[in-house]
């Protein structure tokens, strides 16, 4: 994906005289290690979001409600990496990378990775899901939360993606979102009429926040907008969740599928809710 480049040399994250091609290996072998259940499409798992669903549904509640809300205005890919299990490494790198706790940049370091990575080897799986040629602008889902200053995901990510920043912000007459879909509660600061918009999110719980995100950029005039999520939240307490929890498999032969890959037909299956090019080597 050329719109993700390097503001470090590759021997900043590997060590001299490695190259990018080196670099990216290193960052898959660092990633592997991880052992981290990656989203893929099952019977157990919600066609939009890949959470739990009851027995016989397509799509679980959230994005069941989404879908009958959004009229037209709904992401046209939701994608996510990986599950956040509850208690899980990822889930933590989830909390941890935002606050100055100990651990924050180890958290920040592999989910930087685990982002461009992602992008640069499933870019094309997402863009072709969001019926798209590639992103031409790209967005961060702002915190609902009333975190002070930029979201921790645009610094974390946007310097090492070569797109033209679609910055979205809360509007101060704005009311509380809770979890459904709002088109007013975001507004963007840049033009987006006709554009196709990567839209980062760090965790789906249950995906109001971003479906609200690219709500807003579609109302806005975006043509298109793809969601890649770091991580869907699971916690087993929950007993559907627990059903998908125990179907994970976590040693896939890394990153080789994802959530929206094509089939062996080479179609690729479709998650829409209603209905980049590729990265240079990172630092970290």
């Amino acid at each position: 994906m050329d719109q993700v480049r390097a503001p470090l040399a590759p021997s900043a994250v590997c060590g001299a005289g490695t190259g990018r091609a080196a670099t990216w290996a290193v960052l898959r072998g660092r990633l592997r290690q991880e052992d981290l259940p990656l989203c893929v499409r099952g019977p157990a798992a919600c066609r939009v979001c890949r959470g739990p669903v009851s027995p016989g549904c397509a799509r679980c509640f959230q994005c069941d409600r989404h879908h009958r809300e959004g009229a037209g205005l709904l992401a046209d890919a939701v994608v996510p990496v990986a599950y956040a299990v509850r208690g899980g490494r990822l889930a933590d790198d989830l909390w941890r990378y935002k606050s100055a706790v100990p651990g924050a940049a180890a958290a920040r370091a592999r989910l930087r990775a685990l982002l461009l990575v992602f992008l640069r080897d499933h870019g094309e799986c997402v863009w072709r899901e969001a019926g798209m040629p590639g992103p031409g602008l790209v967005a961060v889902v702002p915190s609902g939360g009333g975190r002070p200053g930029p979201h921790p995901l645009r610094d974390l990510a946007l310097p090492y993606l070569s797109l033209p920043v679609a910055g979205l912000s809360v509007r101060p007459e704005a009311a509380a979102r809770g979890r459904d879909v709002s088109v007013t509660w975001l507004r963007s600061g840049r033009r987006v009429s006709g554009a196709s918009v990567l839209l980062i999110e760090d965790t789906w719980v249950s995906g109001g926040s971003a479906q609200s995100a690219a709500a807003a950029l579609k109302a806005a005039g975006a043509a298109r907008v793809a969601v890649v999520v770091l991580g869907r939240h699971l916690n087993p307490a929950d007993p559907l969740s627990a059903r998908l929890v125990s179907s994970l498999r976590t040693r896939h032969p890394w990153l080789a599928t994802c959530a929206v890959h094509p089939d062996r037909t080479g179609a690729a299956p479709s998650t829409a809710p209603a209905g980049a090019p590729a990265p240079a080597a990172p630092g970290q």
